[in-house]
Parts: C-alpha cells; sequence; structure tokens
C-alpha cells in the first residue's frame, strides 16, 4: 500500500536550492540589463494603452466645459499674459546689466543649454521609489544621468533609458540628493529626498550655520550632474536644539511633484548630445 502521507522534500533542500538560486541571479544580474531594456521596449506600447484612459477622460472633461468657465479662464490667461509681458520686461533690463557686470569681472558667460519637452506618461506605483515615465527615450538623445526640470524647478535625473521611453527619479525619493546652495549668502549644502514629495531634508547641518525660513535653495553645480543655479526648493523650518549636534532642516520642492505632466529634459554644455541637431519639441533659448 501507498502511504497516506507522502514525505516531500526536506526544508534543508529547499533553503539550499533557494540560496543557490538567489547566488545566480545576483551574479546575472549585470548581464539580464540588455534583456531588461529590450522587454520594457516591448512593453511601450501596453505603457501608452494604459494611459489611453486617463487622456480619454481628460479629453472628456474638457469637451464638457461650459462656456462661462472658459470665459473666466481665457479672461485670467490674459490678466497672466500681461504680467508676463511686465516681468519680460524687467528681466531683459536685468540681463543687460548682469551683461554689462560680467564684461566689467571677465567672468565667463555660460552658454545657451539645449531643452527637450517631455510628457509624464506613467506615475510610479512603488512604494520603495519615487519616478514616472517619460514619452522620450534613447532614440530621442535621452541618457542616464540627465537633469530634468518643470517650469517651477529641479524635478530629478533620468535613472533608466529605453528606445522610447525614460525614468526619471524625483529628487523627493530617499535615495536622492542634490548638491543646492543658499541664494542670500552662497552657503552649500545638499537636499535629500524623504520619501514625500513636498519634503525634503538638509542633513549635516551645523547649527551655526547661517540658515533661514524662506531661504532659496538652488542647484550648486557641483557633482556635474544639475547645471548651476536652477531652483530647487525653500527652507520652511529650522530647528536648532542644543541637544543636537547638527540643525534640524527641511524645504519643500518648488516642482510640482505631485501633479507633473509636462518636463524639460536638459542637455548640459559639456554633453555631446547638445551637437545634434534639435529634434520635434526641442527648445533652444
Amino acid at each position: 500500500m501507498k502511504p497516506i502521507f507522502v514525505r516531500g522534500i526536506s526544508p534543508q533542500t529547499r533553503l539550499l536550492v533557494a540560496v543557490v538560486l538567489s547566488i545566480i541571479l545576483i551574479v546575472a544580474n549585470p548581464y539580464l540589463v540588455p534583456f531588461r531594456s529590450a522587454l520594457s521596449g516591448l512593453l511601450t506600447p501596453f505603457q501608452y494603452l494604459a494611459s489611453l484612459p486617463n487622456l480619454v477622460l481628460n479629453y472628456s472633461v474638457e469637451a464638457l466645459a461650459t462656456r462661462d468657465m472658459l470665459q473666466k479662464q481665457n479672461q485670467q490667461l490674459l490678466d497672466q499674459q500681461l504680467l508676463m509681458s511686465e516681468r519680460l520686461q524687467r528681466f531683459e533690463h536685468l540681463r543687460q546689466e548682469n551683461q554689462r557686470l560680467r564684461t566689467l569681472l571677465k567672468s565667463p558667460v555660460r552658454m545657451n543649454t539645449r531643452i527637450k519637452v517631455a510628457e509624464v506618461i506613467e506615475v510610479a506605483n512603488d512604494p520603495a521609489h519615487e519616478y514616472v515615465v517619460l514619452n522620450q527615450g534613447k532614440e530621442d538623445g535621452v541618457f542616464v544621468g540627465q537633469p530634468v526640470i518643470d517650469g517651477q524647478g529641479v524635478v530629478g535625473q533620468v535613472v533608466q533609458v529605453n528606445p522610447y521611453t525614460s525614468r526619471v527619479l524625483l529628487l523627493s525619493d530617499n535615495t536622492h540628493a542634490t548638491p543646492v546652495r543658499i541664494t542670500r549668502n552662497d552657503v552649500r549644502m545638499v537636499a535629500n529626498g524623504t520619501g514625500e514629495l513636498d519634503e525634503l531634508e538638509l542633513k549635516f547641518v551645523a547649527k551655526s550655520t547661517d540658515v533661514r525660513v524662506g531661504d532659496l535653495l538652488v542647484t550648486s553645480g557641483l557633482g556635474h550632474r544639475f547645471p548651476e543655479g536652477y531652483p530647487v526648493a525653500r527652507v520652511v523650518t529650522v530647528v536648532k536644539d542644543d541637544g543636537q549636534k547638527y540643525a534640524q532642516i527641511t524645504a519643500e520642492p518648488l516642482a510640482a511633484l505631485d501633479r507633473i505632466r509636462y518636463v524639460l529634459l536638459i542637455w548640459p554644455d559639456e554633453q555631446p548630445q547638445s551637437n545634434s541637431s534639435p529634434k520635434k519639441n526641442e527648445v533652444k533659448p
């Protein structure tokens, strides 16, 4: 007779098989990168298909907007246009004055930077990381480490490039660090992500450092990853506890990380891609 309870593989054997498979996957991980990239390229149509309902819903909402609402929005846009025109006139005066000062100081003038518009087609659902997927990839000249901004400030940097899409790690991710400086006094520090879209942390800042609530933080240019001078965040809290060695400082990102739809990809001056001819959606300021 066959026994009622058949004895399976022992727990020790299962553990040994699991450990061996884990070691094999760790060793083979660098060789699997091309296959993952190719698989991601094959999944690109499904990403566009997944974003299709959201696009249809947005178009439906816009089509159902009332005439009064459109008139109010049009009036608001006209008011904003007048305001922006006035600001542009003031900025032109400041640019000319800055040009004269640079000439006097014999300072090198920063070259024009190549930028390109990209659209967010997917938002991460991974609780361990905060990233978005863009509709621009290797075919468009995107490269790993490329800085990304929106209309308000720094968004993050490209961490993965596929043939037609790319993945951007947001600056609020807890693994992201951005070298910054305070515009008021040029004090340099590092803004670290906390995992919260509306909060950055400035670690290891001495209590004697001159940091105030409301200070504007911009990229310092250290590390040669982000060009110097782009807005990053604004200081919201400064706590200097006598029992702590360092001050506890938090800042709020200027970029709208919770509702970004369009971003700008930046090609720094030293990148070879800046010599290529502009493509669709590309802007040359």
